[in-house]
């Protein structure tokens, strides 16, 4: 096996130098004692303990949290539904359909956001609803779905279907048989689904622009709104906390997913 050549290494770092340089300044500088975004003028706590006291940025964490869980929740049940269907389905239904599935996530942002933000619209001028907090927690819910059957699906390509039948024929009903073999052998994947559909919530911004409204913010609104007005040091605290939080949740999903490969791999050299 050839090394890698020094210019694909040089090549890499400097990538991995422009992506993380910003994002590594704005955390040093969120505890920058000064205003000043270029001189450094010691160390302090003091913008996460004004963030934590400005009630605007604490409304919208709570609105950014609330949607986020249940718009997980709800699109982990419904994806996981979803995948089994697509699953049971022929082929010739299946792979359509599948592709259907992918194309939110291949789609631009601001072109589902403007689609939704149409169609709540044009729905609200019927029903007499305006956008609020539930437009934005549906748009929430559509976007992670497709998130959360892509995650699910190689877990039940890997079931031994034989396990459902047995259960069936021991007297399972399809719904029992679901809930006691299906699910204890799809959850890693349901769990890795939960894990992206939730930081896909925190981390969004577009959809939620076009979607919520003028009355509800969420943090990524509320980052936009301030940079728009003042760049205050609490934005670089409060991305700091964002940054953290989604690098904690990937890793999360990281690692659940390397030891999954990991213990399949010995399962899968057991049997051999």
């Amino acid at each position: 096996m050839k090394k890698p050549r020094a210019g694909g290494r040089v090549y890499t770092a400097l990538i991995m130098f422009f992506l993380y340089a910003p994002i590594l300044v704005l955390i040093v500088f969120s505890f920058n004692s000064s205003k000043s975004r270029t001189i450094w003028t010691g160390f302090t706590f003091d913008w996460y303990r004004q963030l934590f006291s400005d009630a605007p940025i604490l409304n919208s964490f709570y609105t950014t949290i609330t949607v986020s869980v249940i718009a997980a929740v709800v699109a982990t049940v419904a994806g996981t539904f979803a995948a089994v269907g697509f699953f049971n389905m022929r082929r010739r239904w299946r792979s359509p359909l599948m592709s259907v599935n992918n194309i939110p996530m291949i789609n631009a942002d601001i072109v589902t956001g403007v689609a939704m933000c149409l169609l709540f619209v044009s729905v609200g001028s019927i029903l007499k609803l305006s956008l609020g907090f539930g437009t934005l927690l549906i748009a929430h819910i559509t976007f992670n779905i497709p998130y959360v059957i892509l995650s699910v699906m190689p877990k039940l390509h890997q079931l031994d279907e034989n396990l459902v039948d047995a259960a069936m024929d021991l007297g399972c009903t399809w719904m029992k048989a679901f809930r006691r073999v299906i699910v204890p052998e799809i959850m890693p994947g349901i769990i890795n689904g939960l894990i992206i559909a939730f930081t896909m919530s925190i981390d969004d911004f577009v959809i939620s622009y076009f979607t919520a409204g003028s009355n509800v913010m969420t943090l990524s609104m509320q980052i936009y709104s301030m940079t728009r007005k003042r760049v205050s040091p609490e934005i670089n605290a409060l991305s700091t906390i964002l940054f953290a939080s989604i690098l904690a949740l990937l890793l999360v999903v990281n690692v659940r997913q390397s030891r999954q490969d990991a213990k399949l791999k010995k399962l899968t050299l057991a049997h051999k």
